[in-house]
């Protein structure tokens, strides 16, 4: 079982939220919250595999509340939830170290399947939010490509992953099984020397490694 909490401040949030996890067979209630205050106690206490994290809260927000877990909780995965594809807040969240970042408008079988990508190790994020992070560092490539010696389809599928995709549309792009594009995914990581999609889709751009 995976087990969620819940940071949001509007009610009727939380409490479709709580039942869409109800609902899920996999997924298992770690707490739901109006806002980050006394976020550490919360964990210590519920112990989340991953957190449904709102930007905007009263007290202490979604962006204070990931640095807070992240800092002590590396391990514990967190999706950014907003209203809007503002840039200025995706990039803190992403900076701070969310694995993912989705609108509020995004289906109940959109946020499954984000929770099952970033707890399989990759990442969520909405179609108009990875545009805006391809263009982000896509402004902020530097002179010269880099070299990492990665395979050909190693290479396609780091170009499918910087437009935001799923590993599940990634293995129907290229023919290949759910697993494979794991297998693929920890090479990456382990050619790129890093820890996250997000971290590999900056490095992928900002060396011209995929354009």
């Amino acid at each position: 079982m995976i087990r969620v909490a819940v940071y949001d401040d509007n009610k009727a949030r939380r409490e479709s939220l709580q039942a869409f996890i109800a609902m899920s067979p996999e997924l298992e209630e770690a707490g739901v919250y109006e806002n980050c205050a006394g976020i550490q106690q919360h964990i210590q206490e519920s112990k989340p595999d991953i957190i449904l994290m709102d930007i905007e809260m009263p007290e202490v927000n979604g962006l204070e509340g990931v640095k807070q877990v992240k800092q002590q909780y590396p391990e514990i995965k967190i999706i950014m939830q907003t209203a809007f594809d503002d840039d200025d807040k995706i990039f803190a969240a992403l900076q701070a170290g969310a694995e993912g970042y989705i609108l509020k408008s995004a289906s109940v079988i959109q946020i499954a399947q984000s929770i099952d990508d970033v707890m399989k190790g990759g990442a969520a994020m909405t179609p108009s939010i990875a545009l805006k992070v391809m263009r982000y560092f896509g402004q902020q490539k530097t002179s010269s490509a880099v070299d990492y010696n990665l395979s050909p389809k190693e290479n396609e599928v780091l170009k499918h992953l910087a437009t935001g995709v799923s590993y599940k549309m990634i293995a129907d792009h290229c023919g290949i099984t759910y697993e494979t594009v794991r297998s693929h995914m920890k090479k990456i990581y382990e050619k790129l020397h890093v820890a996250s999609m997000t971290e590999a889709v900056a490095k992928a751009i900002n060396q011209k490694i995929v354009s």
